[in-house]
């Protein structure tokens, strides 16, 4: 490893880099055809820190910089590199070995090149990139993977109007990128603050994507086995938890982050006011038609788990996460409470019960109505959630949770099975209707307890 440290170091910045890309190409190869895992040893990482991102192992030495036009051709070099490579486990293995973060400070450096590399992915559609950087982000720290989900933002949503067409079609491309991308801008995109708060743009994409296949969401959860040994503070397995805080959240802090009217008499003003509202009333419809695609992904997700033996064993949606979302929901509403936002408090309560309800009947939350009622005391009164949270308690106590793989599903990324045509979703009954009078089909194929007696599927959004 010295002897090419010293080759190195006689080469210019980008000759440099060029020369450790094919060294690790040649290394990594090597390796796979002995071990289905290589190591990546720390003499590699080094000479990828000292001839790529040039933080010098030497401090006496001084740092060969890029210029910007030597920084696009290594650019052009990895795009190039990483579509060519033939062998999808060398490509997993090189990808990381560049990228993923050691703490230590060449992971600044690390992360600029990570986000410009991904974003040309993006831009030239390099599907080996977008399916490395899938697995990437699904085994980082959530930290560096909300970093890079705010470079693909700030490029496409915001710093070029329409650029985010780009962006939108790698939806056909690159689906488990999608769906890593989307778990990644639910955690970045809380709605605590107006900053925090989804680009329009970004939540028109989203909901578009989900809506147009919901089971876009399920991508990672479908294709990882259950005992995965994921590095502790990574992404959820699935966005479902975001995009639940988003819906419920999106009214109240809508409604927050609105400045008060100031009528001064100038027309500009007022009519740039009304551009806000009207901007936020198309928001608040996104909202509604993704409240409707979650609510749908619940329920398909209770046929996958019935399918694995994992119905009642395995809860993609924690009771800490709920327990998290309604405390949040509580200080929203202790926010606004002066600002007289009943309709808005009512909304995101009735979106709260619509996903309670399916959230456990589906078998995402294990919890009992016990937990959720004591959960829940603080929040203002609702009629819905009131009514979600009464009845008996009718699930039986899940076995214990066995540890074991489900198989893997080997489809690629741009052939999992085409789904039938959604049905237009039902009203809510305005009258006690018998399960058994009205019960959605997939409750037939796969018999669940009665979560809400008197109460039956399909659910419309809240509106």
């Amino acid at each position: 490893m010295s002897d090419i440290r010293h080759s190195l170091l006689r080469r210019d910045a980008l000759s440099a880099a060029k020369e450790v890309l094919y060294h690790l190409d040649i290394y990594f190869s090597s390796q796979l055809q002995n071990t289905a895992v290589p190591i990546v040893d720390k003499g590699t990482i080094e000479l990828v820190e000292e001839f790529v991102f040039h933080v010098p192992k030497d401090r006496n030495v001084q740092p060969k910089r890029m210029s910007s036009l030597q920084e696009l051709q290594l650019l052009e070099i990895m795009c190039s590199y990483f579509q060519e490579q033939s062998k999808d486990a060398v490509r997993q293995i090189i990808f990381p070995a560049l990228f993923s973060p050691q703490g230590n400070k060449a992971d600044d450096n690390r992360m600029a090149m990570l986000g410009k590399l991904v974003s040309m992915a993006v831009a030239v559609c390099r599907v080996p990139i977008l399916e490395c950087a899938a697995s990437w982000l699904q085994r980082t720290h959530s930290i560096y993977c909300v970093r890079l989900a705010k470079v693909l933002v700030d490029d496409y949503c915001s710093l070029v109007p329409g650029s985010v067409q780009t962006l939108k079609q790698i939806f056909s491309a690159s689906p488990r990128f999608c769906c890593q991308f989307i778990t990644a801008v639910t955690a970045l995109y809380d709605l605590s603050t107006e900053d925090l708060t989804p680009p329009h743009d970004l939540l028109e994409m989203v909901v578009t994507w989900i809506f147009d296949d919901p089971r876009l969401t399920l991508i990672t959860f479908l294709n990882t086995p259950i005992s995965a040994n994921l590095p502790l503070g990574c992404l959820d397995l699935t966005p479902v938890v975001g995009l639940v805080r988003w819906c419920v959240k999106s009214s109240l802090a809508y409604k927050r982050n609105r400045k008060p009217s100031l009528t001064n008499g100038h027309a500009n003003k007022l009519s740039k006011e009304q551009v806000e509202i009207d901007r936020d009333r198309d928001s608040q419809s996104l909202y509604s038609k993704l409240h409707l695609s979650v609510l749908q992904v619940l329920m398909i997700l209770q046929v996958h788990l019935t399918e694995k033996n994992l119905y009642g064993r395995l809860g993609l949606l924690l009771f800490e996460h709920v327990a998290q979302l309604v405390e949040e929901l509580g200080r929203l509403v202790d926010e606004l409470n002066p600002l007289n936002a009943t309709k808005e408090t009512e909304l995101s309560l009735d979106r709260l019960a619509q996903a309670l309800q399916v959230a456990v009947a589906s078998g995402a939350l294990l919890c009992t109505r016990e937990d959720l009622r004591s959960l829940c005391s603080r929040l203002p009164h609702n009629n819905l959630l009131q009514l979600v949270l009464s009845g008996p308690v009718q699930q039986p106590a899940p076995p214990a949770f066995q540890p074991g793989f489900y198989p893997h599903i080997h489809t690629p990324p741009l052939a999992y099975p085409a789904h039938p045509a959604r049905p237009a979703p039902a009203a809510l009954p305005t009258h006690p209707v018998h399960p058994a009078h009205n019960a959605h089909p997939v409750h037939n194929a796969h018999p669940v307890p009665t979560f809400l007696p008197g109460m039956a599927f399909s659910y419309r959004p809240i509106r």
